[in-house]
């Protein structure tokens, strides 16, 4: 192998190994964020539970219910989700598909939040969300 196509081959071997280290990253943060959101909803420490939410996710909870958003997550019905079974990360994207329920995040500077959570699937038609931004 020549000299330039060597190097031509370190360098996009080293960008790949490094695109999948920054995509279980991600992965795994947005992973972390569902587990600890579902975690808030188990325990119903309401604080942590809109912490996690999205800025839209969490002013439409808040004026929907007229209230704070720890107050109108008390009248939330989302399901305990159990386990999470499957995580797909789509660029800044994410859906975690759970036993109960499915979450949808988004990646903003600050991490991994919460847009929508309590979501059913429909059959040709968009989810059903509890929770959901605009």
């Amino acid at each position: 192998m020549r000299t330039g196509s060597r190097a031509l081959f370190t360098v996009v071997l080293l960008a790949a190994t490094t695109a999948c280290g920054v995509l279980a990253e991600r992965r795994d943060d947005a992973l972390a964020t569902v587990t600890g959101f579902e975690q808030a909803l188990r325990t119903g420490h309401k604080e942590p539970l809109c912490a996690a939410l999205a800025p839209a996710t969490r002013e439409e909870v808040g004026q929907s219910g007229r209230s704070s958003c720890e107050q109108a997550m008390e009248d939330e019905e989302i399901p305990q989700a159990g386990a999470v079974r499957h995580l797909d990360v789509y660029g800044d994207q994410a859906r975690a598909v759970l036993d109960h329920d499915t979450v949808f995040l988004a990646h903003f500077p600050a991490g991994w939040k919460v847009t929508a959570a309590g979501c059913r699937p429909r059959s040709e038609q968009p989810y059903q969300c509890t929770v959901k931004g605009r």
